[in-house]
């Protein structure tokens, strides 16, 4: 595309030269010059980017932080320091005798582990969001440069108000 086009577009809807407007601007300003949309599906964008480990990260981020696996935690948690005290009181024996260490291990790296992932999560959500805002600021730019534009030209065919005509008969 000519960047005198470009450059005296840019100055008539936004009023500043083309090469002094942001890369999105000069985005809007192309898809405006050639009537592509600039509306993006951001889920598809999204999904291109991410890669096997970024999607197993959401999935244990899911599982994770569900209801479903904080009640099973709670039972595995309840069973484990019951059959230990079982087997502490029963047989004598002290496989993880109170006060569970080798329960606190397994807890302690789960936690250590699970964090992360979780982060990791939404990091990725945050990206996500961050790709949409972009797209939406684009969207609404170019929108609002439309719809500017259609202001012009209907106040080019409305005639010129005057004071008889400016206020409406009752």
């Amino acid at each position: 595309m000519a960047t005198k086009y470009l450059s005296n577009l840019a100055k008539a809807l936004l009023g500043q030269p083309y090469d002094d407007l942001t890369p999105k601007e000069q985005h809007v300003i192309e898809a405006i010059a050639s009537g592509e949309p600039v509306a993006e599906n951001v889920n598809q964008i999204f999904k291109e980017q991410t890669t096997f480990w970024d999607r197993v990260a959401d999935g244990l981020a899911q599982i994770v932080g569900s209801w479903g696996f904080i009640f099973s935690f709670l039972f595995f948690l309840f069973a484990w320091m019951g059959i230990n005290s079982l087997i502490l009181i029963n047989m004598d024996a002290d496989f993880d005798a109170y006060p569970y260490i080798l329960l606190n291990l397994v807890l302690s790296t789960l936690a250590s582990i699970q964090a992360p992932i979780i982060m990791m999560s939404q990091n990725r959500q945050a990206e996500k969001d961050r790709i949409a805002s972009s797209n939406a600021f684009e969207v609404n730019l170019k929108t609002e440069l439309a719809i500017q534009h259609l202001h012009e030209k209907v106040d080019k065919l409305l005639p010129e108000a005057t004071p008889e005509n400016a206020q409406p008969k009752l």
